[in-house]
């Protein structure tokens, strides 16, 4: 099974738990970006096809922050290429956090994924109320869960390991084995 990492603006934080996930997870590796610090949507979303399309079999995405909405982008550029679940964490709110270098990301799509999912929301993040997630999840057609004050899940906020999304993800595998 592969599981790919999708992060968000800015990249790859040392010690993060993507990061972490990464090396204990087999099959696992993180999409990388020409530029991590100017976002431009169709360079990610064709980076992150690139990465589905190398895949023998559909993987498993674990999005991050602008990771969320460049997942919600190529599900909608791409309605009939197969995803095996996705885990959407403390997605980035691209439509009220108006920041130049991301901007090209809004408006975020709202069509149904056709794999499961699941939205972990923060419920203290300054990149997304959990109202708004709680739109996101439901017109994506996932599951929503409380992750609690976690902020927005990065390393300078504490979040190295994250255990409890570790376990969102085995549930989430679960579900989807067979």
């Amino acid at each position: 099974m592969t599981i790919l990492f999708v992060d968000g603006w800015l990249g790859p934080d040392p010690g993060d738990w993507q990061e972490l996930w990464t090396r204990k997870l087999p099959g696992s590796r993180r999409v990388e970006q020409d530029d991590w610090h100017l976002a431009e949507r169709n360079k990610w979303v064709a980076r992150l096809d690139e990465a589905i399309t190398a895949c023998t079999e559909p993987p498993v995405l674990v999005a991050h922050s602008l990771g969320c909405p460049t997942v919600a982008h190529w599900v909608a550029d791409n309605p009939h290429r197969r995803v095996r679940a996705a885990l959407m964490v403390t997605p980035a709110d691209v439509e009220r956090n108006i920041t130049p270098e991301i901007t090209g990301f809004a408006p975020i799509p709202q069509i149904p994924f056709s794999f499961p999912t699941v939205v972990a929301a923060s419920r203290n993040d300054h990149w997304m109320t959990p109202e708004r997630a709680a739109a996101f999840a439901k017109s994506w057609n996932a599951r929503l869960v409380d992750a609690g004050e976690v902020g927005h899940l990065t390393v300078t906020e504490g979040y190295g390991a994250w255990l409890q999304g570790e376990q969102l993800l085995t549930d989430l595998l679960n579900t989807t084995a067979g």
